[in-house]
């Protein structure tokens, strides 16, 4: 495709940009438009997806024929179908008489179906049936239909989400993907937003009988650093607001700051908010993560203690009557400090007021006589093991013991792995955890 050609095609429907992203989406749909292949237009809201829908039509062997584009979100679930595939007297309360649906009407065109993915799922099923064979039952007959109709479909989310959350179809989703066009949001086009600021100022000066508006390099500064989420929707807006608003054509930082505040906003992502996906959460998890790791070592070390104690059937001092003794200078004291609890389970120990009737003992902590292990066979060889550093395997045992801690309720585990229960849920069927 030539620079010649894309260029006549952006002046003859309005498009404003040099982006190289912005070309290949035009060039790619120029170069589809001669042919019958479904086209599917991704794009945030406002980046101008039916323009290039009605591109494609323009320029394809349909031209000559009805063009409509129809927003699937406003359609109510319920008349859904008769709208686009019609309906015969009686077939519901208010079917007064026979209707044609669009696709009966738009016979040999073109059916632009905007947000897509807002189609109920059994809308979808009738929706994949005309694209692989053509045929339609209108609502309350059966008698089976043709239609030659071109469908270019559009949406401003994921629909692969969608599929994993069972909310549309994946057979349509890649009946409808034979050739997928990505616009590009705004943000992602900065040389393009003071030619469009510019364009639409002049519109505006001339809607309202004025000088343009002409923004200084501070100016240019911030608009060019802005997001704008509403892309070129947004942008227009903001050109119509500051044509009225503002006094002197000449706009500064100052002026464009003071009166529209909300362009000084960076909207840079924050590391501590949560997403649907659960990201936000991965710092917060590795935390609890390393805690719960941490609880296990001091219990295993615990229980290997209380195992030597008992096995080798070694006495204990009273940890009360030993409260009295003196620490050493080098550790000091508090007077807060709390007394090391006994261990559970372990029979009872003489304390150390009767052992010293029958032992020589001296006065001082630092004196006692260290507990000794017994037999030349106490001691094994011992075997460094690497601790598993990965991510998953840690993560799928935290989430495996939190599950048997609390017999397989998922609301109290999530609460003590300090994630949301829907995060919990996405990572027992990501790991394909029994719970």
């Amino acid at each position: 495709m030539t620079d010649i050609h894309l260029q006549s095609i952006k002046q003859r429907y309005g498009i404003i940009g040099r982006s190289e992203a912005l070309d290949r989406a035009l060039s790619t749909a120029l170069r589809v438009a001669n042919t019958d292949l479904s086209v599917l237009i991704t794009g945030e809201s406002g980046v101008g997806k039916e323009i290039f829908s009605r591109i494609i039509h323009d320029n394809s062997a349909r031209k000559h024929n009805g063009f409509i584009a129809i927003n699937c979100g406003a359609i109510p679930e319920g008349t859904i179908n008769s709208e686009l595939f019609g309906h015969e007297k009686g077939a519901f309360t208010g079917a007064t008489g026979d209707r044609k649906g669009y696709f009966e009407s738009y016979d040999k065109g073109t059916i632009f179906l905007d947000e897509i993915g807002e189609m109920p799922l059994d809308t979808q099923t009738y929706l994949l049936r005309v694209l692989e064979t053509g045929e339609f039952i209108r609502v309350g007959s059966s008698k089976v239909q043709r239609t030659d109709v071109r469908i270019i479909a559009a949406t401003n989310v994921k629909l692969e989400e969608n599929i994993r959350k069972n909310k549309f179809r994946e057979d349509l989703f890649y009946r409808l993907s034979t050739v997928p066009i990505q616009l590009p949001p705004l943000r992602e086009r900065r040389e393009d937003i003071i030619l469009l600021f510019r364009k639409f100022a002049v519109d505006f000066a001339e809607k309202y009988r004025s000088q343009p508006i002409q923004p200084d390099d501070g100016a240019r500064l911030i608009l060019e650093n802005y997001s704008w989420p509403g892309n070129i929707r947004e942008l227009k807006n903001v050109a119509e607001q500051l044509s009225v608003l503002t006094e002197s054509r000449q706009l500064d930082a100052a002026s464009l700051g003071k009166l529209m505040p909300h362009l000084l906003n960076r909207n840079l992502p924050s590391a501590a908010s949560a997403t649907e996906a659960g990201a936000g959460m991965q710092e917060r998890e590795i935390l609890y993560k390393l805690l719960f790791d941490m609880k296990g070592d001091l219990n295993d070390l615990k229980s290997l203690v209380y195992e030597l104690i008992r096995g080798n059937n070694l006495r204990v001092p009273d940890t009360m009557a030993t409260r009295s003794f003196a620490l050493p200078l080098s550790m000091g004291r508090s007077d807060n400090a709390m007394p090391a609890a006994a261990p559970i389970g372990l029979p009872s120990q003489p304390s150390l007021a009767e052992t010293t009737a029958n032992e020589e003992a001296t006065p001082g902590l630092g004196e006692i006589r260290p507990i000794l292990l017994d037999g030349k066979d106490s001691f094994y060889s011992t075997e460094i093991v690497e601790d598993n550093l990965s991510i998953i395997d840690n993560e799928k045992d935290l989430i495996r013991k939190a599950l048997r801690k609390y017999h397989g309720r998922r609301k109290d585990a999530a609460q003590e792995l300090g994630i949301s229960e829907r995060t919990l849920y996405r990572k027992i069927k990501e790991y394909d955890i029994n719970s």
